[in-house]
């Protein structure tokens, strides 16, 4: 699978699996697993926009034959081993460390991504830069309390950053703080407005919340919006599969891929749609919650 798919296996496969769980499991609070997933393609998105920190990304593609977004599984980690050689001869070298951690985070590799960035912290514990990305990696390591402290900390009040302002939001999310989350995506909205990365993490926290109509009219806003990625088109998707409207899904799903990325983005949309009547029985158990 191409390289830039791999979030979005690993979030939808996670979103099978807490679907799945529910048939066994009656309790809405199993809706709260799935931001797990949602939190990685958020933090992902955040990383992966074109308006990214130049500090730290992933290197020029110049340096490997093929771009990185285009790398299968398997191209990715020869690439990550190549930097890690980079950073085992200068551990303390800056640029080195947050290019492996950031390369590390696209293969999975989480764990190994912390401890690295764990080293360049200590080397530079005020850089904002460093510490952004720390807390990136502290997140998809399951910290999140660390990586909410952390990324707070990288904050400066008189030149807030969007970028960081969107991955609180990702983290309060996962911590089941939807209200402040969602603060967080519209003050990342009045530094840069319209900005497609955030109102897609905007949508998908009232996904999160089961409010599908809303849900799908900001992933809508943020999918016509110029910049947009084939990450937010699938969000999309998503939301429109889960009102029940498979074809139209399918076809978001397919849109400005190839082939080969369209069948596997729609086979896993498939898997998760097939979840449906676990959708609709969480919402007949809420509503029996509330009246």
């Amino acid at each position: 699978m191409p390289g830039n798919l791999l979030a979005r296996e690993q979030m939808l496969g996670a979103l099978v699996m807490t679907a799945r769980r529910y048939s066994s499991i009656s309790d809405s609070r199993w809706l709260r697993g799935a931001s797990v997933a949602i939190l990685a393609l958020a933090l992902a998105g955040c990383a992966n926009h074109k308006k990214e920190l130049t500090t730290g990304s992933v290197p020029s593609s110049a340096s490997f034959s093929k771009p990185v977004s285009s790398m299968n599984a398997s191209e990715l980690a020869a690439a990550a081993e190549s930097i890690g050689q980079a950073y085992e001869r200068n551990p303390k070298d800056r640029a080195a460390g947050l290019n492996y951690a950031n390369m590390l985070r696209m293969t999975g590799r989480n764990d190994q991504a912390l401890a690295v960035m764990q080293q360049v912290a200590i080397h530079f514990p005020s850089d904002r830069e460093v510490l952004a990305a720390y807390g990136k990696s502290q997140a998809a390591a399951g910290q999140l309390e660390q990586a909410l402290n952390t990324i707070s900390r990288a904050q400066t009040p008189d030149r807030p950053d969007w970028r960081l302002k969107s991955a609180e939001g990702a983290i309060l999310d996962q911590l089941g703080r939807s209200g402040e989350a969602r603060q967080r995506y519209r003050d990342a909205l009045q530094i840069e407005p319209n900005e497609p990365s955030v109102l897609s993490n905007l949508g998908m926290s009232y996904l999160l919340a089961k409010d599908l109509k809303t849900a799908e009219s900001y992933l809508r806003n943020a999918a016509g919006q110029p910049g947009a990625n084939s990450g937010i088109r699938q969000n999309l998707a998503l939301a429109v599969g889960l009102q029940g409207r498979f074809g139209e899904a399918e076809k978001i799903a397919r849109e400005e891929l190839s082939p080969q990325q369209a069948e596997a983005n729609v086979k896993y949309l498939r898997s998760i749609l097939s979840q449906q009547n676990a959708w609709k029985k969480l919402a007949k158990d809420d509503d029996k919650a509330t009246n």
